[in-house]
């Protein structure tokens, strides 16, 4: 069964790559090229079992499902007066969805299942990603599971722990002593040279990552609007660095909003780190064509895999399309949120405490309902 076609999300162009448009590239723009969004009208959510292979017919792979159990992960309540250890009684209610809870500790499972099937489908023997430590270990788990080979391009800042994951489960690191964008391009170099099936971003601009992979992510709003069933969610709060994620949840939105699911589909706001904010600074100008066009220095923080130049289209897109918003924090406002987060028994990476401090100013209104993408356990980080 081939897949279904791509099409570029900006002007509608089909595409074969899986390296974005390239028309809206030589525009400057990244902009991923995605296979049509699915029709939901037969299903039935009460029955939806959660996970991206829960609605297999959601997913443009042909073959059997590559799966770890992924997915399903639980909604957290948090306490929206930590200081005070109770609930604030003038605020609203503040939920974690924690993706720490997938089998190699990230949301990226939910992305890696889907396109390491993807790429057994397409007869691929190898599959490469390039990644600061969550997305090659998810990569290595899947691929091992698949029997497929896996090289992961990383760094020297790749933490310790994230390291020994990666290696432990089998994965082929090349340590590229260049910056991202030149790890990236060495990527690139190898899936143009030796057809290795590419899992994550690798071209300039970025539009995101493998777009079949990233239909995995649809699986949070199907799994939120299931077990919210009757509740309005007025906002769900991502980390966003390319919006791989953000894009994926708004387009489960929009699939469960098109089918009747769900009556509106809530606002989604980009949590940033303030060193690395494109979507923070995009949304400053009041025209889309600048907002496209929105350039930043990208710095170091603590939110160490978050962090772009540009803002990805499809970040962009699924903000417009919800209404939403971008916020950007200091690293000493998303220490403070790790360490809330500790108090209340929860060990987030610093890149997913952006999401809960960001979404904390957010349910300060009575009877708001927030929830916080708590993207990545951070207990891979106090090994080594």
């Amino acid at each position: 069964m081939t897949p279904p076609p791509l099409r570029c999300l900006r002007c509608d162009r089909p595409t074969k790559s899986f390296g974005g448009c390239r028309s809206c590239a030589a525009e400057g723009i990244g902009v991923n090229a995605m296979p049509p969004l699915a029709d939901l009208s037969d299903v039935d959510l009460a029955r939806y079992p959660g996970g991206p292979w829960g609605l297999p017919t959601a997913l443009p792979t042909a073959g059997a499902p590559v799966t770890l159990g992924e997915g399903n992960t639980p909604n957290i309540r948090l306490r929206t007066d930590p200081d005070s250890g109770q609930q604030a009684d003038s605020a609203g209610e503040l939920w974690l969805k924690y993706e720490g809870g997938n089998p190699t500790g990230s949301h990226k499972d939910r992305a890696m299942a889907v396109g390491v099937a993807a790429a057994v489908a397409a007869g691929a023997d190898t599959v490469v990603a390039a990644s600061s430590g969550n997305a090659g270990a998810a990569a290595a788990a899947y691929a091992g599971r698949a029997g497929l080979r896996c090289v992961v391009f990383t760094n020297e800042a790749v933490p310790a722990g994230l390291r020994a994951q990666i290696d432990a489960l089998g994965a082929e690191r090349v340590v590229h002593p260049g910056t991202a964008l030149e790890r990236n391009e060495a990527m690139g170099r190898a899936v143009a040279e030796r057809g290795w099936y590419p899992l994550t971003s690798f071209s300039v601009p970025s539009p995101g990552g493998n777009p079949y992979a990233n239909e995995g992510y649809k699986s949070v709003a199907y799994e939120l609007a299931r077990d919210f069933a009757g509740r309005r969610i007025d906002a769900v709060v991502v980390p966003t660095s390319r919006a791989d994620l953000l894009g994926g949840i708004g387009r489960g939105f929009r699939e469960l909003t098109a089918a009747g699911l769900l009556a509106s589909a809530p606002r989604l706001v980009a949590a940033e780190p303030a060193a690395a904010a494109p979507f923070t600074a995009a949304l400053r100008h009041p025209d889309r064509a600048e907002q496209e066009r929105t350039r930043v220095a990208s710095g170091p923080t603590v939110a160490f895999s978050l962090g772009e130049e540009r803002p990805c289209w499809q970040g962009l897109d699924a903000l417009w399309r919800s209404g939403g918003a971008a916020v950007a924090l200091d690293d000493e406002a998303i220490l403070a949120e790790h360490r809330r987060l500790a108090a209340e028994g929860l060990v987030l990476e610093p890149s997913s405490a952006v999401a809960s401090a960001v979404a904390r100013d957010l349910v300060r209104e009575p009877g708001a309902l927030v929830v916080a993408m708590g993207t990545a356990t951070g207990l891979k980080g106090l090994v080594g």
